[in-house]
């Protein structure tokens, strides 16, 4: 029995190795500095109850350095006074466009609803979407986020979250946000994009109604971003966008709780994804637990110790190689110093998740 774990160990610890190997695909990457790009970009914010987030998301997205683009802002039925802060800064900019979306109660895909108003509304057949908490790094985000629009209809983007202070858990979620970002350009490098955020992402609207927008999922809460770019992402219509100026940031969760009912709720669709993807994604995600798991009965057991202390270096100076190339990239390099600690967590924070939405159902946006 004793043998039978630790080759189980052994064969984790190879199928982590195997995919960190994977990931080098974007860690090894270079980010190529872009063309002054001049394509006229629709950017589209949707907002329900986000008064104060508005006040420092739309002079940000106004003052960017991009000569042709317009901001549709989605008024999605707040009870605050977004519409009226959207109507002041429409007043003194003549490239905002306001579309207000009346409360409908009977309609359960209020978000999906909404976007596909202000996609509608938008005059440009490049769109790019962030949400109304973010706000861009750099003042060329448009920019870089759109340059490769000359050759593919969806571009993936990096939305990170404000740095806090003396935070263990912003750490944390800043950490998550790394590794969920490491893997959906790891694969999107490998030629199987699976994923992106709507905090910063890009696609075309010839793509968006070719697929008849989100009708595939209409039914899911949940999922305008990824699920989207699960089906409508190819090898051949989909880039990355990693340079520091293409980076949108938000403030994360300030505790516990709120992010893991926010976590529940991504963590849902991806029982939609493709099967492909559902597989790769699974594997993994098996393979770390049963690392993590094995590894301590097997100390326990003392089964092989020397053997089983030499994986589990190797198998952490590997993911500490990926896990700080990658935040190098994604300007997070202050999270990765307590990788050992949160790669464990975060192992059985997932599994809590899911065994939390196999018994009931995670709450829909705002």
């Amino acid at each position: 029995m004793e043998i039978v774990l630790f080759g189980l160990f052994i064969l984790s610890g190879i199928i982590n190795i195997l995919y960190n190997l994977s990931f080098f695909s974007f860690t090894s990457a270079s980010s190529e500095k872009s063309q002054t790009a001049s394509l006229p970009v629709s950017v589209i914010v949707c907002a329900k109850n986000e008064a104060a987030n508005l006040q420092n998301c739309i002079p940000a997205i106004l003052e960017q350095d991009h000569p042709d683009f317009e901001l549709i802002l989605i008024n999605d039925a707040s009870s605050d006074n977004s519409l009226e802060i959207m109507e002041h800064f429409q007043n003194i900019d003549p490239r905002v466009k306001i579309v207000n979306v009346q409360n409908i109660e009977a309609f359960w895909a209020n978000k999906k609803y909404a976007l596909t108003l202000g996609i509608k509304k938008a005059s440009n057949n490049y769109l790019l979407f962030t949400d109304a908490d973010c706000v861009p790094q750099s003042r060329n985000w448009i920019s870089e986020m759109t340059h490769e629009f000359t050759s593919r209809e969806i571009i993936l983007g990096y939305g990170g979250y404000f740095k806090q202070k003396n935070s263990l858990l912003n750490k944390l979620i800043r950490f998550e946000t790394l590794l969920t970002a490491l893997q959906y350009f790891s694969y999107a490098k490998n030629g199987i994009p699976y994923m992106g955020v709507g905090r910063n992402l890009a696609y075309t609207s010839d793509r968006f109604y070719e697929l008849k927008g989100f009708a595939s999922h209409l039914h899911i809460k949940s999922g305008d971003d990824d699920l989207f770019v699960n089906e409508a992402a190819n090898d051949e219509n989909t880039a990355i966008c990693f340079s520091k100026d293409s980076i949108t940031r938000s403030v994360p969760k300030k505790n516990f709780s709120e992010w893991m009912t926010q976590k529940r709720r991504h963590v849902s669709t991806a029982r939609q994804y493709q099967k492909i993807h559902q597989l790769l994604l699974g594997v993994y995600y098996t393979a770390r637990l049963f690392f993590w798991i094995l590894l301590i009965i097997l100390c326990i057991l003392q089964v092989f110790p020397i053997a089983v202390i030499s994986i589990l270096i190797i198998k952490l100076i590997l993911d500490g190689v990926v896990y700080y190339k990658a935040a190098e990239k994604l300007d997070e390099r202050d999270v990765i110093w307590f990788y050992p600690l949160f790669d464990f967590f975060l192992i059985f924070f997932q599994l809590a998740i899911f065994s939390s939405n196999l018994i009931s159902k995670p709450g829909q946006w705002k």
